[in-house]
């Protein structure tokens, strides 16, 4: 069989009057599959060739693939409309597109002379859309609603498979499809007058409020240096929604002239869906011999490569694994390990291997921790790389973490707290530090992971002196970077005896036996004053044994200072003002009643949570070891809240509020002494009605009070206990969330 110069169609008429076609192409027969347009009045289908040799052919048309319109050429289909209401004859009135993303717009005219045209509906769309105001940027400048725009999306991703087709003079000629595009009406216009309704509601909230509300105080703002991304989360970031309409948003719209079905570009645009050139080299992809073709049904089967499975980073393979030097093998496991006893560490090891080298090699990469063994931090965190949390850099990290683990060698359980404020890292930082040695437990802080290995100490006591010295080398460096003693850190194991309950008649017994005994000693002690001195005093006789004064303070039978339950003088947690002003409760409870005055002089009104969140802050800035605070609780901050001329603020909260039990309770500085006392008491009794005030609501209640108020006298006011926000005035710390 001779080769023809393009591929051709055979139709044949089947036993029940229909048409299919196939492709005969030197030899061979292909079926095709695509959208075509043939104007030939037979009604002409693809059929998959029912192979009956009765079915004689009865015509064969050549098929051409055309190119000059290959990556150009898009289906616009509207589905919202039938096929016989096109949009030929409309008035398109702009269009646009983005090619890459294949995104087109078009603008159409609305006949608003047709009597199906609702005029005053036009007209209240396009006053919602514009508002009354004329401005260049309006979408509809004829005050009413004249036109409308189609969006795109696509039909399909992969266009491969469809492609358009022309029959003239028994030929047909195919173009691959670019994309196909399902233009749909665009309601963008119902979003902005979405956002012109919420502009104007916020105008109208706003009222007369001044200028100088919608400034904010200037506000001490933390700088972080941005974390290194890793692959996951750069994937995860390139997939996301946001970043998707980001990349969209980049691409410029191309802006395009349309012409109609009737116009001379269009039809001399539809010139180039015919294949320019007839010969058969130039349409080599309809072209084949029987060996390509054949190669094309049935690729030849590649050899398939053998890949090892790849598991997941944190996963070893114990077989990969024994193939590594015992360096190796010992850096690897205790990295992913970071903490194992010596025993462990051997039964993971192939058999048969030598302890006293394995022993050699841990050494270089783990440090002895109560009998244990834990990853060396400089392993962890290697040379010029930093933390995947923060950015900090590999030697802070490393100094922050053999801090951590110094603190294990000493004892059990540690405080992240205590921690945290020390090596003064990021708390993501410290909690990875605390994560690869220890578990948190219930009221007593991070406990190490491990129980004591004490029969390695006792197998090795060589090595166990070795890391002492290594660990005494380390606590030297770290005292000096940290600025510490390890006295600070000496757990205190003595003991606290329980509480003694004493009866009201053991107290007075014990009071009266001791005033008696130091009857003689005091008695002596008057005489020498009275014979160094010129003035005589008037001698009382001594009153009887029952009429002695009594001495509550705490006797040497009561061990732990606590009578009947209740701290005694010398307690810590309560502060005494009668006479006990050495006291540690009366330097704390005076530090504390310092720290409240200057915190309510600067912010004037604050939340118990701000407060308490201030009080953390004055706490860690403290010099380790020098805090004279004892454990305060809530109950206590509000006490010495209210000694030091502040009162709580009954703010009305709605009932739907989201403000937390801390955040609800607000205290306000009462009274400072100046005669703008007056007014900032005026200001506590409105926000006592409501939680949000009017700028003209104040000045309205000040001008009654004290007359008419000046400007700078409500703007101070304002500042020193309020935050505006949407026109609306709140007391600090009170704006919803």
């Amino acid at each position: 069989m001779g080769t023809r110069s393009s591929p051709r169609v055979s139709v044949e008429q089947s036993q029940h009057g229909s048409y299919s076609g196939t492709v005969k192409c030197a030899g061979w027969i292909s079926e095709i599959c695509c959208s075509c347009f043939i104007s030939s009045p037979c009604s002409v289908h693809i059929n998959m060739a029912s192979g009956d040799d009765d079915d004689p052919i009865i015509e064969e048309i050549d098929v051409y693939l055309a190119k000059s319109l290959a990556d150009k050429l898009y289906l616009f289909q509207y589905p919202v409309r039938p096929s016989t209401m096109t949009y030929d004859d409309v008035n398109h009135l702009s269009a646009k597109i983005k090619p890459k993303q294949q995104r087109v717009e078009l603008e159409m005219a609305i006949d608003a002379m047709s009597p199906n045209y609702c005029r005053s509906k036009g007209e209240q769309i396009a006053l919602n859309v514009d508002g009354t105001t004329y401005d260049e940027t309006n979408t509809y400048s004829a005050k009413m609603m004249d036109k409308q725009t189609f969006c795109s999306i696509q039909a399909t991703t992969n266009t491969s498979r469809y492609a358009a087709a022309v029959f003239r003079k028994g030929e047909l000629h195919v173009t691959p499809l670019t994309g196909i595009l399902q233009m749909r009406p665009s309601f963008s216009y119902l979003d902005k007058a979405d956002t012109k309704t919420r502009e104007r509601e916020a105008a109208n909230e706003g009222g007369d409020s001044s200028q100088d509300e919608a400034e904010e105080d200037a506000k001490a703002i933390t700088v972080r240096f941005a974390r290194p991304e890793s692959e996951q989360a750069r994937q995860r970031r390139i997939q996301s929604y946001e970043f998707l309409q980001k990349k969209q948003a980049e691409e410029p719209w191309v802006h395009l002239h349309y012409h109609g079905v009737k116009d001379g570009r269009s039809e001399h645009e539809r010139q180039y869906m015919f294949c320019q050139s007839v010969d058969a080299s130039e349409n080599s992809e309809l072209v084949k011999t029987p060996k390509e073709y054949l190669a094309m049904l049935m690729p030849p089967l590649a050899e398939e490569k053998v890949v090892k499975p790849v598991g997941p980073s944190n996963v070893l393979s114990m077989a990969q694994l024994r193939t590594l030097p015992l360096g190796e093998q010992v850096k690897t496991l205790m990295k992913n390990v970071k903490v194992m006893p010596f025993a462990n560490l051997m039964g993971l090891l192939a058999s048969g291997t030598d302890s006293t080298a394995t022993l050699r090699c841990i050494q270089q990469v783990a440090l002895l921790v109560q009998g244990n063994w834990v990853v060396k931090s400089d392993v962890l965190y290697p040379k010029n790389t930093c933390s995947p949390h923060s950015g900090v850099p590999a030697e802070v990290l490393c100094r922050g973490r053999d801090f951590v683990m110094w603190r294990f060698t000493l004892e059990r359980s540690v405080m992240r707290k205590e921690i945290a404020s020390i090596i003064k890292l990021p708390p993501e930082d410290v909690k990875e530090f605390l994560e690869h040695v220890a578990v948190p437990r219930v009221n007593r802080g991070w406990e190490f992971l491990l129980p004591t290995d004490g029969d390695f100490i006792k197998k090795h006591p060589d090595v166990a002196h070795r890391q002492h010295m290594l660990w005494l080398g380390i606590q030297s460096k770290l005292e000096k970077v940290f600025n510490f003693s390890k006295e600070d850190f000496m757990p205190k194991n003595s003991p606290q005896p329980e509480p003694v309950h004493v009866s009201g008649e053991q107290r007075l017994k014990m009071a009266q036996e001791r005033a008696q005994g130091n009857q003689s000693s005091l008695q002596k002690d008057l005489n020498a004053r009275r014979a160094g001195s010129s003035v005589h005093v008037k001698q009382e006789p001594l009153s009887d044994r029952e009429d002695e004064p009594m001495d509550t303070s705490s006797s040497s039978s009561i061990p732990n200072g606590s009578v009947n339950g209740y701290p005694s003088a010398t307690s810590p947690a309560l502060d005494h003002t009668n006479g006990n002003g050495g006291s540690p409760a009366n330097t704390a409870s005076l530090e504390l009643q310092d720290f409240v005055i200057k915190t309510f002089k600067k912010h004037f009104v604050l939340t118990l949570n701000e407060f308490k969140r201030l009080f953390n802050l004055h706490l860690a800035s403290m010099p380790v070891g020098r805090s004279v605070f004892p454990s305060i609780s809530d109950h206590m901050l509000q006490d010495a809240i209210l000694l030091c001329q502040c009162k709580q603020i009954m703010v009305p909260f709605p009932a739907q509020t989201t403000a937390a039990p801390d955040e609800q309770k607000v205290f306000g500085l009462w009274e400072t002494g100046e005669e703008f006392d007056k007014q900032r008491r005026l200001l506590y009794d409105l926000f006592t009605k409501n939680y949000k005030v009017r700028r003209n609501a104040i000045q309205t209640r000040l001008a009654q009070e004290f007359g008419d108020a000046p400007k700078a006298d409500v703007d101070r006011l304002l500042h020193e206990c309020c935050i505006s926000h949407a026109g609306m005035w709140y007391l600090k710390g009170t704006i919803p969330s």
